[in-house]
């Protein structure tokens, strides 16, 4: 079955576990904090033993088929976690996906996670996976739904706050939930058993405003080179990890990949992604004058060669692969050296 968020959490609380699910969307840490529940609920009835694997180009399928006849010697119940970035299984992993769902093993739960989502990516192994179990589309919250959604994670954390500072922090975050969410996690550490007002927030925040990931993101989108680099090396030198930046980076590629690929004019593209606040509209038009759509795949290519550099596959200085990746994307036209 289709499930909504709350739903899904509801069903995994209350009994055994389906042998599949799927948790796909754009929206990347609602994705993450879906997966590592059902992770979590599987540890707890047993599932001992996790097999990740993780598709990239070349991918072989016969993975699938093997983790799922493979047992350890210590523990009776697997979870088999696959990783599928683009949602997108292609012929083969989806016959794979299928084959599986058709004859489930004993004591197995597969989790199929995605960071990208819309209908174009149903087909018949997300069908599959329904038939035996659960399918839950993580969409964007509508702009209206932040400020709750911030206030409920706010008091989930222990933090009282104003409905001022509650609306000052959604306009600040400008929509991503990741940055929210790590706003959230400091003050309810500076701010425990107070209640959190404008004046405290932006005390709170006005450090950190400069190298905050989104405004390095639009700076990059925006065309400033020179201002997206300097705070590149603001956060390298702030000691910050390259992996949980790309989160971000990559949803704004990925849209304006979309952006790129719409066959409706630009402006019905736009409306259709509720780019919020709309002022950041201009950004995108902006760099879709100087990118094509294969400009945005290579720089999506090379985001994703970044993220496995650091990892340590290749090797390499991911942090300045990362300057000419955001060099790239600041200046479209001037790119053909930049990205490999």
């Amino acid at each position: 079955m289709a499930a909504s968020l709350p739903q899904f959490r509801k069903h995994i609380a209350s009994g055994e576990l389906a042998p599949a699910y799927l948790i796909a969307g754009a929206e990347h840490l609602l994705v993450i904090e879906a997966a590592d529940a059902l992770r979590g609920r599987a540890k707890e009835l047993g599932y001992l033993e996790r097999e990740v694997l993780d598709v990239e180009s070349n991918f072989d399928w016969n993975r699938l088929g093997d983790a799922g006849r493979s047992m350890s010697l210590f523990a009776s119940r697997k979870l088999i976690d696959l990783r599928l970035p683009t949602g997108k299984p292609g012929k083969e992993g989806s016959a794979a996906i299928v084959e599986f769902c058709a004859a489930p093993p004993p004591d197995t739960v597969l989790l199929v996670t995605a960071n990208d989502w819309s209908r174009k990516h149903e087909g018949a192994w997300s069908a599959a996976i329904e038939r035996v179990g659960t399918a839950v589309a993580v969409w964007p919250l509508k702009l209206e739904e932040l400020p709750g959604w911030i206030g409920a994670r706010m008091a989930a954390r222990g933090l009282k706050a104003t409905p001022d500072a509650i609306a000052l922090l959604a306009e600040r975050v400008e929509g991503n939930l990741l940055a929210a969410s790590q706003e959230i996690d400091k003050l309810a550490l500076l701010h425990a058993g107070g209640t959190l007002d404008v004046e405290a927030l932006e005390a709170s925040v006005a450090d950190d405003a400069r190298f905050d990931v989104f405004r390095l993101t639009d700076a990059a989108i925006g065309g400033d080179a020179g201002r997206a680099l300097h705070i590149v090396a603001g956060l390298r030198a702030e000691g910050e990890e390259i992996i949980p930046l790309l989160g971000w980076l990559l949803m704004q590629l990925r849209l304006l990949l979309r952006l790129a690929s719409a066959g409706g004019g630009v402006d019905a593209a736009l409306r259709s992604e509720r780019i919020w606040p709309s002022s950041r509209e201009g950004l995108f038009r902006r760099a879709l004058k100087g990118g094509d759509r294969t400009h945005w795949e290579r720089c999506l290519t090379q985001a994703g060669r970044i993220d496995a550099m650091a990892k340590g596959r290749p090797p390499g200085d991911a942090w300045r692969e990362l300057e000419r990746l955001i060099a790239a994307i600041a200046a479209p036209r001037k790119a053909g050296g930049l990205l490999a």
